[in-house]
């Protein structure tokens, strides 16, 4: 269970691109406190330099500022890695729909660009960030790989492209690659603020402020919620699978299933609280809803999360009422 227990060779050196993000910074102290050393490629476009300045005074910890968009930067930065765990790219749905270009560039030719980078410096192990969008319209429950919809947004597109792209350069170049399909993760330092932040952080940090949420939707819609520790376990577990299973993506989720309305009441009464949501129109590209599959990263990963929703949020909860 859960990932404090996993060996790697002494000095194994990780690149976490993104890591000045909320899944990034987490698998850098994950990684710190584990004993390994990391270095952390961010242009703080949407990370925070406070994510990198917690980590500052550990001798095995390396910053470096700089844009997966320029081949060169990454070329350096994989120089002498073992492992690289590629979690930067812009997230959001709705703002893919309004910046098609720059998800693209992003999103696309910067995980390229970290394969490549990757390739020419032999790295042994190169996972990296997908979605549970890709399934797109696929109506049926739960989501399972290889049984995948039209795809309903940008975002979800430069998703499906790095998971193609990840499989021709284990095929063609012998890159071991590993997808991590995530589940709407949530967690400590998820950022609750700004128009596309993720809905748990931005209720509880609303409610803790005696504001009223506006629901998009009618809450009704549902979601596999997976707490970053369980993320952290699939991705390291990763780093250690089998070539056997390079070349594919994973659902990375708990296997549950909880509706929009039930969490926000959840949260009213985790918070003593009692303010009633405001309901506001569906957002476009959204899954109605989603509910992984979980027994491919089982079977081939030994993936086996710990946190349940109820077990996450209780400590998602506890962390924001500390930091907030």
């Amino acid at each position: 269970m859960g990932y404090k227990h996993l060996v790697f060779p002494e000095n194994s050196l990780f690149l976490v691109t993104g890591g000045a993000g909320f899944i990034g910074s987490n698998l850098c102290g994950a990684i710190l406190e584990m004993g390994y050393k990391v270095r952390c490629l961010d242009d703080l476009s949407t990370g925070f330099q406070a994510n990198v300045d917690m980590y500052a005074d550990n001798p095995n910890y390396e910053f470096v500022k700089g844009d997966i968009k320029d081949l060169d930067t990454c070329i350096k930065a994989c120089e002498g890695v073992d492992y690289v765990l590629n979690q930067a790219a812009w997230g959001s749905v709705p703002r893919s729909i309004e910046m098609p270009l720059f998800y693209c560039a992003n999103n696309i030719s910067g995980t390229l660009n970290m394969l490549e980078a990757a390739r020419i410096n032999g790295v042994k192990k190169f996972v990296y960030a997908s979605s549970s969008s890709v399934y797109g319209d696929e109506p049926n429950l739960p989501k399972t790989e290889g049984r995948e919809g039209n795809l309903l947004s940008p975002y979800a597109l430069t998703k499906r492209c790095d998971e193609e792209l990840a499989k021709q350069y284990t095929k063609h170049y012998g890159l071991d690659t590993y997808g991590m399909r995530y589940f709407n993760v949530f967690g400590r330092r998820q950022n609750p603020d700004g128009a596309y932040a993720a809905v748990i952080p931005k209720f509880i940090k609303m409610l803790m402020n005696g504001q009223q949420p506006t629901i998009n939707g009618d809450g009704k819609q549902s979601r596999d919620f997976t707490y970053i520790d369980n993320v952290i376990e699939a991705n390291l577990k990763a780093c250690l699978a089998p070539h056997e299973a390079a070349g594919e993506a994973f659902n990375i989720a708990y296997g549950g299933r909880e509706y929009l309305i039930d969490i926000y009441y959840a949260l009213t009464k985790a918070l003593g609280v009692d303010i009633e949501p405001n309901f506001g129109p569906d957002r476009a590209g959204d899954i109605k809803h989603s509910n992984a599959d979980i027994s491919k990263a089982k079977k081939l990963l030994g993936y086996d999360p710990d946190y349940d929703f109820a077990k996450g949020l209780a400590e998602a909860i506890c962390w924001y009422k500390e930091n907030l």
